[in-house]
């Protein structure tokens, strides 16, 4: 058994893929003990919210203030407010109002604004020109303005049913982030519903695992019964379970599990039920390959012996068949997993997955990124993490399988 467990480990494809899925699932269980609570509360008003670190704005006004002449603070301040789209778009306007832009440099700010400032009048009609886009170009002067405004900003509040002004902020002021008392690191931002994806894909990838090793555990327990019977047993038995096992070859499994999950409903549907589905329905091919590995064994000299020496059929199958074809059933079980994963995934995008309000699979984020069109409005944060997380999780229970292959296969065996 040492020997087998170091020849495993030796095969650097399966050591590889069992670094990467043992990654995976420590990062499922430690990160909840950093960032607890529900993966699915929302803490978004908004959908959508772009990776990066929120701080309270109303906590940073109330944070003692430090004064920072940072040289390049006005030049990021600019580009922040004028990109090159809006630059353009400048330019594409002093062309239609037939205004000399000859000689200047579109990435000469100070030129371009105050030839934007002398020249750009909000009730001028250019001729030809849309009524939209002449309201762009009232929200890109606006836009513009704040470049202009004075170094001082004013924070009013309301105080007795009027405003008054309570303080000032200019723009050499800074805080420190970590005086400010509210802030909100979110790497990958929040989903449709303004939930924390990093938290929920971290909870969705649990319980994808948990959905896969279930539905591994049923088929492979169901195909490895069948097959160790038809094969050893042979005869009406082989006929019959190969029969079975031919019907459920003919009807495309995928067809079955739609059919299935749609009949059970979606508040019937939890994760372990969509697990017991696909469990019932992936077992065939399990079946068909122990079968045809017991019938090459049950004629060995050993197995022989057995039948001599009066031991019962589970004794037989159990002592002298079943370890010969242990790794078989380990790499089977393996692929069922990976198999099983990427099911519910299929399932949860065509909307039978598990109920959406009790706790995420990373076929539900897929689904609602989908719905909500992420993949569309540029929100790539909804849905790569996803696609990239099911891969690796494929990606390394698939080669684990490859690399116990090459151990245990001799016709692959170095």
């Amino acid at each position: 058994m040492k020997n087998t467990i170091r020849q495993v480990f030796h095969s650097s494809k399966f050591l590889v893929g069992f670094i990467i899925f043992v990654a995976i699932l420590l990062t499922v269980w430690i990160y909840p003990f950093f960032n607890p609570g529900n993966p699915l509360e929302m803490i978004g008003v908004g959908t959508f919210a772009k990776p990066g670190t929120y701080v309270s704005l109303y906590d940073a006004l109330n944070t003692r203030t430090e004064t920072l002449r940072l040289p390049d603070a006005d030049h990021k301040r600019v580009s922040y407010l004028l990109s090159d789209a809006d630059r353009v778009s400048m330019l594409e306007w002093f062309d239609i109002m037939d205004i000399d832009v000859s000689g200047l440099d579109a990435t000469d700010t100070d030129a371009l604004l105050d030839l934007w400032f002398k020249n750009y009048d909000p009730s001028v009609k250019p001729k030809g020109m849309t009524q939209a886009k002449r309201n762009f170009y009232k929200r890109l002067d606006k836009s513009v303005q704040q470049i202009r405004m004075a170094d001082t900003l004013k924070v009013m509040h309301p105080e007795e049913g009027e405003l008054v002004e309570r303080s000032s902020v200019t723009k050499t002021d800074y805080v420190n982030v970590g005086d400010v008392a509210n802030v909100k690191a979110l790497p990958l931002g929040t989903d449709n519903f303004g939930r924390d994806v990093l938290k929920e894909l971290v909870s969705a990838t649990g319980t994808s695992i948990i959905i896969g090793l279930i539905a591994g555990i049923v088929a492979t327990l169901i195909g490895l019964t069948l097959g160790l019977l038809a094969g050893y047993v042979g005869g009406l038995v082989d006929d019959i379970i190969m029969f079975i096992t031919n019907i459920f070859t003919v009807i495309p499994s995928f067809v079955l599990l739609i059919l299935i999950s749609y009949s059970i409903g979606q508040e019937q549907r939890g994760a372990t039920v969509v697990a017991l589905v696909i469990g019932l329905t992936s077992w065939t091919w399990t079946t068909r390959s122990v079968r045809s590995q017991v019938i090459s064994l049950r004629s060995r000299d050993h197995v022989n012996l057995s039948k001599l020496s009066g031991h019962s059929l589970v004794r037989i199958i159990v002592t002298d068949i079943l370890p010969y074809i242990a790794s078989y059933v380990v790499m089977a079980f393996i692929l069922q997993v990976s198999s099983g994963i990427l099911s519910e995934a299929q399932l949860s995008l065509l909307g039978l997955g598990p109920k959406t309000t009790v706790t995420p699979t990373l076929g539900l984020m897929m689904n609602w990124a989908m719905l909500y069109s992420a993949h569309t409005n540029g929100s790539w944060w909804a849905y790569f993490p996803v696609i990239l997380t099911i891969t690796l999780i494929s990606f390394s229970l698939n080669l684990m399988n490859t690399g116990l292959d090459q151990v245990f296969n001799p016709t692959l065996r170095d």
